[in-house]
């Protein structure tokens, strides 16, 4: 199993209130999915290559939640990024944080109040 994460989704209460908030803090553009039954708002990636693809969504079924899994994006500069998520509506829950020979670790609350981490290995 060389790549066991395929897809992620983070909930959603409004979906243009979180697009502008993840485009802000990760300075990418999401591309809004019609999709019959939800509301999906995808980051860039490549779905066929290798890592993980995922989508902000709204529906009936999801609710943002700061309990249960913690998704991690990788990122070159923790500290750039946890700038533009105070700045972008979001809460800082710790600084960047080493973790051994793993890197550095940091986690946000989003405007919903997702449990959102980083990562980087500077």
């Amino acid at each position: 199993m060389t790549n066991p994460v395929s897809w992620f989704e983070i909930a959603s209460n409004n979906l243009n209130r979180s697009k502008e908030f993840y485009a802000t803090v990760f300075q990418s553009d999401l591309q809004d999915l019609d999709m019959p039954e939800m509301k999906l708002c995808m980051f860039p990636g490549d779905p066929a290559g290798a890592g993980s693809a995922g989508a902000l969504v709204q529906s009936g079924q999801a609710k943002p939640s700061s309990e249960g899994t913690i998704i991690y994006f990788e990122c070159d500069d923790i500290d750039e990024i946890t700038k533009r998520v105070e700045s972008a509506g979001g809460t800082l829950l710790f600084p960047k944080t080493p973790v051994g020979d793993f890197g550095f670790i940091s986690q946000f609350l989003d405007p919903d109040g997702n449990r959102i981490g980083l990562h980087s290995h500077r």
